[in-house]
């Protein structure tokens, strides 16, 4: 494999399950309202995996939906990487299930856990690995969050649904592709957002069917307060490493988690409105699946033309922030 100076996208895809939850139906199991969700998150309604859909099944969707756009055959695959926390099992990878279905035979596979901020943990390491050599990197983002959601909970089962994005990345000219990223966590709130049962720590054989420790828990106040910080401080160095201004953005893309988190972001960087892509309204949070959802939506518009600059961002369990800034087109 010959190295490579630039790694940009070449396609995207997103795949979202049909069930719609809306706020009115939340209000019908849980002691919340339309008006408490929207003012508080700008979540309206949030998309739900059917009993026997799983994360490689959505991610496979999206990673079909990638490749059609890249014009890659899954045969010309060289890895695929696929950041969640919600994967199909413990193990194999869930991207060595969607290698499988793919047929994409001579492809590297592995899944990567950084929480809401995966997809772009993901992109980081794909791209690092186009520049040592690899010509096709499918990176996929997708999350079954209802299957670990409680729903007697009001305080996080209006926030979360399910989804997947993907792209392909590959070699671009020089000047395009992802020019900086900043990626980071801090241990330290390890326990601010977690699934307690299930792993090595508390096996879940040891614990009853009904145990509320099986569902994610989330400390709301301290993960909100991390998220403001973590997005502004990222967003600051990712544009400093690329000599940039919040006004040179031609997209802003950030993990749709909350939307006074992505406002208060925007806003310190003099982001235009017209500039951030918010769809949180529709999805809720998706964690990993959030930015390529949102990415490729954007994309599908239509609006986003070779050499414009897309800065995203995300947050999540670890504690994790990563972010990059990409210049659009530029395919050889």
């Amino acid at each position: 494999m010959m190295p490579h100076g630039f790694a940009g996208i070449l396609g995207t895809g997103r795949a979202v399950p049909e069930r719609v939850l809306t706020n009115a139906d939340l209000e019908k199991m849980v002691d919340t309202s339309d008006e408490w969700i929207v003012t508080r998150t700008g979540i309206k309604e949030r998309r739900i995996a059917s009993p026997e859909e799983a994360a490689s099944d959505l991610g496979y969707q999206a990673a079909l939906k990638a490749l059609e756009a890249s014009k890659v055959k899954a045969s010309e695959l060289d890895l695929i990487i696929v950041a969640t926390i919600t994967g199909d099992m413990p193990f194999p990878a869930t991207a060595c299930i969607i290698q499988g279905r793919l047929g994409a035979t001579k492809a590297a596979a592995f899944d990567l856990a950084a929480g809401c901020s995966g997809w772009v943990y993901s992109l980081e390491v794909a791209q690092s690995m186009v520049k040592a050599g690899y010509q096709r990197v499918l990176v996929i983002g997708v999350d079954v969050l209802s299957k670990i959601t409680d729903y007697t909970d009001r305080s996080t089962c209006v926030l979360f649904g399910d989804g997947a994005g993907a792209a392909v990345l590959g070699p671009v000219k020089e000047g395009y592709g992802v020019l900086a990223s900043d990626l980071g966590a801090d241990g330290l709130g390890a326990d601010y957002l977690k699934l307690p049962v299930g792993g090595s720590r508390c096996p879940s054989q040891t614990v009853a069917i009904d145990d509320p420790g099986r569902y994610l828990k989330m400390s709301g106040n301290e993960v909100f307060k991390f998220a403001v910080r973590a997005m502004g401080d990222s967003t600051q160095r990712v544009l400093e490493k690329a000599n940039l201004t919040g006004e040179d953005i031609s997209w802003f893309i950030p993990h749709q988690a909350n939307i006074r988190i992505i406002k208060s972001a925007a806003s310190r960087f003099n982001i235009p409105e017209d500039r951030i892509y918010i769809n949180v309204d529709r999805y809720g949070n998706t964690s990993a699946a959030s930015i390529p959802i949102a990415l490729d939506e954007v994309v599908e518009t239509g609006k986003v033309q070779d050499g414009d600059l897309i800065l995203v961002v995300g947050f999540g369990a670890g504690l994790t922030w990563g972010s990059a800034i990409l210049r659009w087109g530029g395919v050889e």
